[in-house]
């Protein structure tokens, strides 16, 4: 963490100093939830734009409904300053246990207990933890802002309008609920609804959910309970001979559990609500699964029933197809406004997230001037492909969860489908089309296992200013700011006509580079792209003083340097950061990282011209 950059303040580095506030709204976001809050928390890391997020509910989420959080999502949290946080108090998932009935029908046996996340897929784990604690820590960030920003609660939306040529031509009229239901209207530039599945904002965009419910009854609690089940600490996936199937995941706490719990299929037009569902008949039927093993409720923390469905929406801006090269997107929708799946993948809180991760720093590229609002056209292209993916995964998954197995072998299909999607269910499976901000293969020799449109895939480094042993990913802020990452070639230390030293002469001094070309002329170096290399040779045999001037840039009012920008690949055994993500060891490699922590595209050291042409594509000039 780096502070003091402007000057020496004492108290909590985390809270930024205070900034000016506009009477304009650049963005307004709709709902509090956990797109709603990644987007606020974003775009409050920048002084310059305004935001207000509003919320129809009383206060803060209390009880969480969504609890697993993928690897991902932990990376995620790292940009964001409060991975440590979750990870302390979470409940981690190491294994997964799966229990089937036993040959002779008399009950459950256990047929298999694997580890839940493959080896080096990520150096974040799997873990629960409740919505709700996600959302203090969000909430926590946005307070820490310059904007100080807060949520502004019993705030409904009823209409939306936009007004074409208006500088915030999106108005959006407002229900106070705690003044008498008086209205308001605000304007903003830019209004994202992440207001859940009954989405006012859809609604006035005229986009549908389209899709299919699987008919199917379920069941949610989380319990403090006493039982001989002997797996009751490790996530269980359950399959019963007569009675259905039990999903158990451990909560945080080391105590209570949560059971997702299969109900009878409705029938008709029945809907969840119609069966009158009750904790105590979710008690009755976990019994019977689980038996003959015992269950003994103390007591129920939250409860509810649910049919799963799985559907999403055609666009998720409000721009239709035909008109895309004329119009740009004012208004925007995100998470289950979107979007809506069953819980069994555990991805719902994932991929909301992620869908407004993306959006953010697009946002926030257009309204500090850096992009044109051409850009904000990639969002729905991007998110909507990875919804329509999620959708067809979420139904296998609950489809296979639900069958009733009538031998052992179709028994085992869901487990085999559970192993072959891990990587899937971590998060780190995504990967966007090439466009203007994702890079053809070309290259991808040069960096075989940094996938071009996938997430960076961190790995073990020495930072060589002071020798600390860390993550490479764990530089990637959610600050909204490029990055490009030069991995030296064999011999290379940065000296004098290395291919790492002409690569840094040639951004800190050609008329062409991408740097001086999109940085503001007033702001840091590192202000819009930031340079940082990794060299093959030990830390202890580097000397600081021959790198090159880029990576040891002054910045700040006091011109202070900057002495984090070098690492070199960690000695330990099966650490090497250059054997671990395939960079070629010979001609080294330069990979372009978005905002969003995904990899865009991978350059040869000399490619200087193709460097300057993908940064060309799609930012403004300075």
């Amino acid at each position: 963490m780096q502070y003091h950059l402007n000057g020496f303040r004492t108290g909590d580095p985390s809270v930024q100093p205070e900034g000016y506030v506009q009477d304009a709204v650049d963005v307004l976001i709709v709902g509090c939830g956990p797109a709603g809050l990644t987007l606020a928390a974003q775009l409050a890391a920048f002084p310059e734009i305004s935001t207000r997020i509003i919320e129809r509910k009383s206060g803060p989420l209390e009880v969480g409904q969504a609890d697993g959080i993928a690897c991902r999502s932990i990376e995620m949290f790292q940009a964001f300053g409060f991975a440590e946080k979750v990870l302390k108090e979470a409940y981690w998932v190491n294994e997964v246990a799966f229990w089937r009935p036993r040959p002779d029908g008399n009950g459950l046996h256990r047929a298999e207990r694997i580890q839940d996340v493959e080896d080096d897929l990520s150096e974040m784990p799997h873990v629960i933890l409740s919505q709700a604690r996600i959302h203090d820590f969000y909430l926590e960030v946005m307070r820490n802002s310059p904007h100080r920003l807060a949520p502004q609660y019993n705030r409904e939306l009823i209409d939306l309008n936009t007004a074409d040529g208006d500088a915030y031509p999106v108005a959006a009229t407002l229900k106070c609920l705690d003044k008498n239901d008086k209205t308001e209207t605000i304007r903003a530039r830019y209004v994202v609804g992440c207001d859940g599945a009954r989405s006012g904002v859809r609604r006035a965009l005229g986009h549908e959910l389209k899709g299919e419910a699987a008919r199917q009854l379920w069941g949610v609690m989380d319990v403090l309970a006493v039982t001989d089940f002997p797996d009751i600490r490790l996530k269980c996936a359950i399959q019963s001979a007569q009675h259905g199937s039990i999903l158990i995941i451990p909560r945080e706490g080391g105590y209570l559990v949560r059971m997702y719990i299969e109900l009878d299929a409705l029938q008709g037009d029945e809907r969840a609500a119609d069966r009158e569902v009750t904790s105590d008949m979710l008690i009755a039927k976990a019994r019977a699964i689980l038996a003959p093993y015992t269950l003994d409720v103390k007591e129920v923390a939250w409860w509810s029933a649910y049919e799963i469905g799985q559907r999403v929406c055609d666009v998720f801006d409000d721009v239709p197809d035909d008109l895309r090269d004329h119009k740009t997107p004012r208004i925007f929708i995100a998470g289950d406004a979107c979007h809506t799946h069953s819980p069994k993948a555990g991805q719902g809180m994932n991929v909301s997230m992620a869908d407004t991760f993306n959006l953010g720093w697009k946002l926030a590229a257009v309204l500090r001037g850096q992009s044109s609002p051409a850009l904000l056209h990639s969002y729905s292209l991007e998110r909507q492909a990875k919804a329509k993916e999620l959708i067809e995964f979420d139904r296998d998954m609950a489809r296979l969860f639900s069958a009733k197995p009538k031998n052992a072998d179709e028994a085992a299909q869901f487990q085999s489908y559970f192993k072959k999607h891990g990587r899937y269910t971590a998060g780190v499976e995504t990967r966007y089309d090439p466009s203007v901000i994702v890079g053809k293969d070309a290259h991808q020799a040069l960096a075989t296992g940094q996938k071009i449109g996938m997430r960076f895939h961190s790995a073990p480094v020495v930072r060589l200013g002071d020798g600390k042993q860390m993550q490479l990913g764990h530089v990637l802020r959610a600050d909204g700011r490029w990055r490009l990452l030069a991995f030296g070639g064999a011999g290379d230390t940065g000296q004098t006509g290395s291919a790492i030293a002409r690569l840094c002469d040639h951004l800190a001094t050609d008329p062409s580079s991408p740097i001086l070309r999109h940085t503001p002329q007033a702001a840091d170096v590192d202000a819009v792209i930031d340079l940082r290399a990794v060299f093959q040779r030990p830390h202890r045999d580097m000397r600081l003083d021959e790198l090159p001037d880029a990576l040891l840039p002054h910045k700040g009012r006091f011109g202070l340097i900057d002495y984090e920008k070098v690492f070199c690949a960690d000695p330990r055994e099966g650490a090497d950061i250059f054997d671990l993500r395939g960079i070629d060891r010979q001609r080294g490699a330069v990979l372009l990282l978005r905002p969003d922590q995904f990899v865009a595209d991978v350059r040869p050291l000399s490619d200087v011209s193709g460097i300057a042409a993908f940064f060309d594509g799609f930012m403004l000039q300075h």
